[in-house]
């Protein structure tokens, strides 16, 4: 792309090291020509317009049912673990959701209150607390995040395997954490 032509979506300009690293400090490109880095600033435009498009729908997700981020994971995690069979504890809970006990029991209220889980006694451990989400909120999240969450893996389950392996890689190695030292260039 040269830099007096407009790019179809002039937003990729923000993801286009033509743009945004002239001269190559962070992305080396002199092996690649414009087609290729065109292709390249796809996939990353593509990447953005899926997580916006997901974080849209998480937020539409959260203020439809009242809830934050750590309310909407507890639930995807307990709904789950009744589908597999397995019981939850508070403890449990806490430790999967990396908090402390005491924001566990604020969330335990904050969820029973609305109507969402509830607290009974465990089927062998009379000591202990079993969580179940209320099959209200279940049939709610299964209409709206259980229905995009199907749409996605039908997505996924139309590409060949070694597609999916291409993908896992390429999003994996997105996640790895940033090596400060490697100055981000090849």
């Amino acid at each position: 792309m040269t830099p007096d032509r407009t790019p179809p979506d002039s937003t990729a300009w923000t993801l286009d090291p033509r743009v945004i690293d002239p001269t190559q400090e962070l992305v080396n490109r002199t092996a690649m020509d414009d087609a290729e880095v065109d292709s390249i600033v796809g996939v990353l435009a593509a990447l953005r317009t899926w997580r916006e498009a997901e974080q849209t729908m998480s937020e539409a997700s959260q203020k439809h049912m009242k809830l934050n981020g750590t309310d909407m994971k507890a639930l995807r995690f307990l709904m789950a673990s009744r589908n597999a069979g397995a019981v939850v504890t508070p403890g449990l809970l806490a430790e999967t959701l990396r908090i402390s006990t005491a924001s566990t029991t604020k969330l335990l209220d904050r969820l029973e209150r609305a109507g969402h889980v509830l607290r009974s006694p465990h089927p062998t451990d009379r000591r202990a607390l079993m969580i179940t989400v209320t099959d209200a909120t279940r049939t709610d999240a299964r209409e709206s995040v259980g229905r995009v969450h199907a749409r996605r893996f039908e997505a996924a389950a139309r590409l060949s395997s070694e597609e999916r392996n291409v993908v896992v890689r390429f999003l994996t190695d997105l996640s790895a954490p940033a090596d400060p030292g490697s100055g981000g260039g090849q």
